[in-house]
């Protein structure tokens, strides 16, 4: 019950949002852009260590990562380049964010969590890559936990709450699940169709 009033609060904000970005004009494109641009700020904050900044500026990428798809759905201007662009500046956001995580610990000679966060940054990748190629082979695969919204939760908790080491453990490893669970029901999934 909580939870559905607060996702009602959350939707009519979100949609008073888009209403007035759609009022002056800007493209779900452009506002995609300027998500990806507050992005870059946030893993500024990850390479200096600056671990609560990162995650309030993290947090405001990810309102412009729900609002981009909002808008575009508004303003009936959803376009398959739209969605093209989307999905790679969140793989490029991806890996900034986590080459930012490698640089701080370089600096800091953590080289476990050097490798942690290249784990974490391939898992991350490869979920999304497995997906998109499984789906020019099967008709979905939606399997599997870790996903972007979720990767960006724990990178929020994990920068606000000082727990950025527990994060990145669990990310190397569910996020490499998930990929394992993708290949895993695309042989499935392709093996019905080669068996008449």
């Amino acid at each position: 019950m909580l939870s559905k009033i607060i996702g009602k609060i959350c939707t009519a904000i979100l949609d008073t949002l888009v209403k007035g970005i759609s009022k002056l004009g800007v493209g779900p494109n452009l506002l995609t852009f300027f998500g990806f641009l507050i992005t870059i700020l946030s893993a500024f904050y990850l390479a200096q260590g600056n671990f609560f900044y990162a995650g309030i500026v993290i947090i405001f990428s990810g309102i412009f990562d729900m609002l981009d798809g909002r808008l575009a759905r508004i303003t009936n201007n959803v376009t398959r380049f739209g969605a093209f662009f989307d999905s790679v500046l969140d793989r490029y956001s991806d890996m900034i964010l986590f080459l930012a995580l490698m640089i701080y610990y370089i600096k800091n000679q953590q080289m476990i969590y050097v490798l942690l966060s290249g784990i974490v940054m391939i898992g991350a990748i490869m979920t999304s890559y497995t997906r998109a190629r499984a789906e020019s082979l099967v008709p979905t695969c939606k399997v599997g936990f870790l996903e972007r919204p979720e990767r960006l939760v724990l990178l929020i908790i994990g920068t606000i709450f000082g727990r950025m080491a527990a994060v990145l453990w669990v990310m190397a490893v569910l996020s490499n699940l998930t990929v394992v669970h993708r290949i895993l029901h695309t042989w499935k999934e392709s093996s019905k169709n080669n068996n008449p």
